[in-house]
């Protein structure tokens, strides 16, 4: 059962000069129709705002009624689509005021959600910060330090386009890196290979000192997993970029 509502804005105004007229607001309207569970206070909220658009009440009643309506679960979007709709039936000029009303109301920032965040929800790992090593990058891409301790690991997100340089993992012994894609569509080369696609749950074994660079899709962000592998004097080198010729070959 829905919490009682509870009027007294009746006798609070009028209940000395018109206490009957109070007695029927705060007891009958409040205390009994709106407390009637054959509709649900959310839909209650929407019809009493649709009815005084209707008849073009634009006064502080309204504005009560909007703001009952968000207390009971009417959303930003929802109360602009009822607004609209309403505005083909009850006139223009009348959706223009409650508009203006509903603002106030609803007073909320409207963002939208970011192509970045949009992925986000995609994927489990965290995107991470602007990449420190965009340098060595063609395009935007992220780093997120996954663990630093034990066997270091990094979750690195391309945008669409975006890949790094051809690079080279050397080490005396040991060494090498692996990739495990977790989100979009990307590739991984070798030189003098032909490129691979990957998707989510591809595994890519990169030894030491082989030349190679990978990155996302020219038309999906990617994300992949870089595990770095033990080795004996380990370090990376970074060389040119991926020629563009070549890379808007890959579909």
């Amino acid at each position: 059962m829905s919490k009682k509502i509870v009027q007294t804005a009746g006798r609070d105004a009028l209940g000395e000069f018109a206490p009957e007229f109070a007695h029927f607001n705060d007891d009958v309207l409040f205390g009994e129709n709106w407390n009637n569970e054959d509709i649900d206070v959310k839909t209650r909220s929407i019809i009493t705002v649709v009815a005084l658009m209707a008849q073009g009440i634009t006064d502080s009643s309204i504005k009560y009624h909007i703001m009952n309506a968000k207390n009971n679960g009417v959303t930003h979007k929802e109360m602009a689509s009822i607004i609209t709709h309403v505005a083909f039936y009850a006139g223009w000029p009348k959706a223009w005021a409650v508009f203006n009303i509903a603002k106030e109301v609803y007073n909320e920032k409207i963002e939208e959600t970011s192509e970045k965040d949009k992925y986000q929800n995609e994927i489990f790992f965290p995107i991470g910060e602007a990449n420190p090593y965009g340098e060595f990058f063609v395009g935007q891409s992220y780093l997120a330090p996954l663990s630093t301790e034990q066997v270091p690991i990094f979750n690195v997100t391309f945008e669409p386009g975006c890949r790094n340089n051809w690079h080279i993992h050397h080490a005396k012994s040991g060494g090498g890196q692996m990739l495990i894609c977790i989100g979009g569509r990307g590739f991984y080369q070798e030189w003098g290979k032909e490129a691979i696609e990957m998707t989510p749950g591809k595994v890519i074994n990169i030894p030491a000192e082989v030349k190679h660079w990978h990155g996302a899709a020219a038309d999906s962000w990617f994300s992949h997993l870089a595990i770095e592998v033990d080795g004996e004097e380990t370090s990376n080198e970074w060389l040119e970029a991926v020629a563009e010729e070549d890379y808007n070959k890959l579909r």
